[in-house]
């Protein structure tokens, strides 16, 4: 499948087939990140009262221009609560109360103070006035039931008087690394070895997409052994596998998962790094089966795994933004696979160049990079200055 088709086959596999996961309730406070499993509306209309947006006076409009009698004052908090009349105003500052009878604000730059009088220029009716409702009216839809709760969301939860909202429960991920050269972060590996990178890795990529990780023992390179442990994988909400799906004589996951009936939707994708990519469903459980390569788990995960993850988190979509770049250099690859490359992204976010790298295990290059160039599979070359597609890291 081309990096697209399977993408699409993600998310309309994991949207169609997915349980709607179950809800609680928790603070204000500790909903940041969690996906809420209510649709909240505004419990009032936002402004409730017309306001002004300037600080300046208020005034009739059709008074304007010319010179109005103070008769007082109006601030955020501390509305003027007179009424004003013909050739009248009312000092006021932002945020505050439009008193009753007044229909406009003069701007402070726009008027002169003589003592207890202020010479208004003219302005029309509505002018620096923020009218009831003009952001949401009371019942309106503020947040959708399946949306990621962020800054602005909570936000919007406080201005609705929500002291606590219900938010869906987060996904269970079960991470297994694969292989007889793998052990713990802790061991002083021997030469044939590798320190099992890729679960802590993923660990923290699914923490940051919402769901709660459970790394495995490392499945070695046995059939009985590496059956047992999936089976105990796919008791939770997704598996994800790293390593062991290639094509070599040890690479046992595909028919592992196969004799456990195993619904397979693709198992090799268009994609460089991350082309041996698995990707189904078994004991009603979806999986990834991951290459093994740090690179390749990365990227596969960043585009497929965490958007299933997403998703069964009670997430409606999964975006997957790809922002453009301009190139700060020549760069070219072989057309034909949809590349990610490891790139340094300006720190204003307008230029992109390549890092330097031997291939998906070099880490300390990935270290040392925080987005990859997304080469498109149809072109070839690009020249310095023109844009690029970024995925961030």
């Amino acid at each position: 499948m081309s990096f697209e088709q399977a993408r699409a086959c993600v998310l309309e596999k994991v949207a169609s087939l997915r349980a709607i996961p179950a809800a609680v309730e928790v603070s204000l406070d500790d909903a940041e990140g969690r996906v809420i499993a209510e649709s909240i509306a505004a419990d009032r209309d936002y402004p409730p009262a017309a306001r002004s947006v300037r600080d300046g006076f208020a005034v009739r409009a059709a008074d304007t221009p010319g010179r109005l009698r103070l008769i007082g004052e109006a601030r955020a908090g501390g509305p003027f609560t007179g009424q004003v009349s013909a050739g009248e105003a009312v000092e006021i500052m932002t945020g505050a109360t439009m008193p009753a009878g007044a229909d406009a604000v003069v701007m402070i730059e726009h008027a002169r103070r003589e003592g207890e009088f202020v010479v208004a220029s003219a302005v029309e009716a509505g002018k620096s006035v923020s009218p009831q409702g003009e952001d949401a009216r009371c019942g309106e839809e503020l947040i959708p039931c399946g949306r990621r709760l962020g800054f602005v969301e909570i936000a919007a939860l406080a201005s609705a008087g929500r002291a606590a909202v219900r938010v869906f429960e987060k996904p269970r991920v079960a991470l297994l690394a694969t292989g007889d050269e793998i052990v713990d972060v802790a061991a002083v590996p021997a030469p044939h070895q590798v320190r099992n990178s890729n679960a802590h890795s993923l660990a923290a990529q699914v923490r940051r997409a919402g769901g709660v990780a459970e790394i495995l023992p490392v499945a070695r390179d046995e059939r009985a052994a590496t059956q047992a442990l999936m089976e105990r994988g796919l008791a939770a909400d997704l598996l994800l596998v790293s390593g062991g799906v290639s094509a070599g004589k040890y690479d046992l996951v595909e028919d592992v998962l196969a004799a456990l009936d195993a619904e397979f939707y693709f198992d090799r994708v268009s994609i460089q790094p991350g082309q041996p990519l698995v990707f189904g469903r078994a004991r009603g459980t979806f999986f990834f089966g991951l290459p093994g390569n740090p690179a390749s788990t990365l990227v596969a995960f960043a585009v497929f795994a965490r958007a299933a993850l997403e998703l069964l988190g009670g997430q409606t979509e999964s975006a997957l933004p790809m922002p453009f770049a301009r190139l700060a250099a020549d760069f070219r690859h072989k057309p034909g696979l949809t590349r990610f490359v490891p790139a340094r992204l300006s720190a204003d976010g307008t230029e992109v160049a390549p890092v330097a790298w031997h291939g998906s295990s070099d880490v300390p290059a990935l270290a040392r990079a925080n987005a990859f160039l997304v080469a498109d599979a149809g072109r070839e070359s690009w020249r310095a200055g023109e844009w690029i597609r970024v995925l961030l890291l």
